[in-house]
């Protein structure tokens, strides 16, 4: 049983998935689950990028476990102690990219299910794998499903994501967005004759964090509302008055400071600004916008992962929430009382080079899974 499971890993993790390709992961993934009984139908997103549904069981409650195909770029190759697609065990640990973000939890997971179906156990409800493209780039295969309908329904989800000896049951939100500045060209030594894009944009920058300085409010497992600075760019030369800037921040929300509140914000602003400056021109672009998630910590998924957790680790696991986001921003938009944990086998290498995920813990999380979820759909 172990040798299959590592080999299920392995063999995905030999595919390259860089922000794409997720067809060839989803088309292997298939293959595992028709082997079992399961029948699994792909979702085409775009060329060579396919989710993958798959679905067993019966009964009023539906889990879903979920879990992302796509990697994020290897990088300098030369750095890498083996090539990043050539999975390598050394020490217990088995390195490529997309060891722990994170194939390793979404071949637990398909292999719980698979196994579960094997073994002919009866669930009391609906058990559905919902295997998603894009989730590295804007959660795009989440939002795809969410808006044909494939989260309808569900009950309570995990997400495979890596969290180690930890339950995540809470994660606060994105949104992303650009500010564009449009001022007149003239030379430098005559700037009365023109508009000057990035002192405008400046203007907006100041009443920007006089706005989100405000915005105290504390979530207890999520923190405060924080933004980021990311990218600030206008002007050609030093001899020209700029006609163009922009600046795009990446804001992280919770439920108190949620989206909405953000966006409504920053329209304010920018409409507060172009009515009363003749010379202002700044527009408003939303680039990513995802929900935060706060899931119940009381919920009895979340009580059942942790009573079979600390079973399983021998130890004390911390329920908490995370600053990052995951694909169950897009899928909560179907049921907002959705009982929510990510948790799944990996470290924080992800992203790095020689990421790695340990063997036993990726092994030990399919059998965690299958007790999850048998234990949910008897108590819920």
């Amino acid at each position: 049983m172990e040798k299959k499971r590592l080999e299920i890993l392995q063999d995905i993790l030999k595919i390259d998935s860089t922000n794409g390709n997720e067809e060839a992961v989803a088309d292997y993934l298939k293959g595992v689950l028709e082997e079992s009984g399961i029948i699994a139908k792909k979702v085409a997103y775009a060329d060579k990028r396919t989710n993958l549904i798959a679905e067993i069981g019966a009964g009023a409650k539906t889990l879903a476990i979920s879990g992302h195909m796509d990697v994020v770029s290897a990088g300098n190759l030369a750095d890498w102690t083996t090539p990043p697609f050539e999975p390598t065990i050394r020490d217990g640990k088995l390195f490529a990219r997309g060891a722990t973000d994170m194939k390793s939890g979404l071949a637990a997971l398909v292999c719980a299910m698979a196994e579960l179906s094997l073994e002919k156990v009866p669930l009391k409800g609906k058990l559905k794998l919902l295997a998603t493209v894009g989730e590295e780039v804007g959660l795009l295969g989440a939002h795809q499903l969410t808006n044909e309908g494939y989260a309808d329904g569900v009950d309570a989800l995990i997400i495979g994501e890596p969290s180690g000896h930890l339950i995540v049951y809470a994660h606060k939100g994105v949104l992303t967005f650009t500010v564009n500045s449009v001022g007149k060209s003239a030379h430098s030594s005559m700037p009365e004759l023109g508009v000057n894009a990035i002192d405008n944009l400046l203007v907006f920058y100041t009443a920007m964090q006089e706005a989100f300085s405000k915005l105290t409010a504390n979530n207890p497992a999520l923190g405060k509302f924080v933004y980021n600075n990311s990218i600030i760019n206008g002007g050609k030369q030093a001899n020209s008055v700029p006609d163009e800037a922009f600046l795009m921040v990446n804001t992280r929300t919770t439920p108190e400071v949620p989206n909405e509140i953000i966006q409504k914000t920053l329209e304010k602003i920018v409409k507060t600004l172009n009515d009363t400056i003749p010379t202002m021109d700044l527009s408003l672009e939303i680039n990513q916008s995802t929900l935060p998630v706060f899931s119940n910590i009381d919920s009895k998924l979340v009580t059942i992962a942790k009573e079979e957790g600390d079973k399983m680790f021998n130890e004390d696991l911390q329920l908490i929430g995370a600053p990052g986001g995951t694909d169950a921003a897009e899928f909560i938009r179907a049921n907002k009382d959705m009982q929510i944990i990510i948790f799944g086998p990996g470290n924080d290498s992800l992203h790095q080079t020689d990421e790695y995920v340990k063997v036993d813990n990726y092994l030990e999380m399919v059998d965690l899974y299958k007790k999850i979820i048998i234990r949910y759909f008897e108590e819920a």
